[in-house]
């Protein structure tokens, strides 16, 4: 998803929805009418942790809450299944854990499934219940994180050392 850095989170989400509501082509007139878009939008940017900044240009939000507002966007489309490509890429060590916590908490209070591309294997092993390992375009391992973990084919050609026995 690309983000309005020119609108507000708020906007960014309620944009969103007018789009997923067929609601585009009538959108100036009932941009300012529809208080149920606003309020689903509000509520979506709560869930997020988001919503002291619903206000606040997108252009003006730190890097982690824009991964959030990205994915804030996307749910707002309400899916059933959520493809999220590196959510944590480009954010501080120390924004990686609260953009995860909120994604994994959104996710499981929903229901809706997530299917997450990730190379940081710190997230990768914390958030998920099942991993697939790929290497060089084919499936290395199945499993859980500890499968995983334990997988030799894993250890060998991705994590590269023993130590995480």
């Amino acid at each position: 998803m690309n983000l309005f850095d020119q609108l507000t989170a708020l906007d960014n989400v309620a944009l969103t929805i007018f789009s997923r509501e067929g609601k585009i082509a009538n959108l100036v007139a009932l941009a300012a009418s529809d208080s149920a878009v606003w309020d689903e939008a509000h509520e979506i940017l709560k869930l997020f942790g988001l919503d002291a900044k619903a206000r606040t240009l997108a252009g003006g939000i730190s890097q982690g809450e824009r991964k959030l507002l990205d994915v804030a966007v996307a749910y707002a489309l309400r899916p059933k299944l959520l493809f999220l490509d590196e959510p944590t890429s480009g954010v501080s060590t120390r924004e990686k854990a609260p953009i995860m916590d909120t994604v994994t908490s959104v996710v499981r209070s929903t229901g809706i499934s997530a299917a997450i591309i990730e190379h940081d294997m710190d997230v990768v092993f914390n958030y998920s219940d099942r991993i697939v390992a790929m290497h060089q375009g084919a499936i290395l391992a199945d499993g859980t994180p500890d499968e995983i973990r334990r997988n030799e084919a894993v250890i060998t050609n991705l994590i590269g050392t023993t130590e995480t026995r």
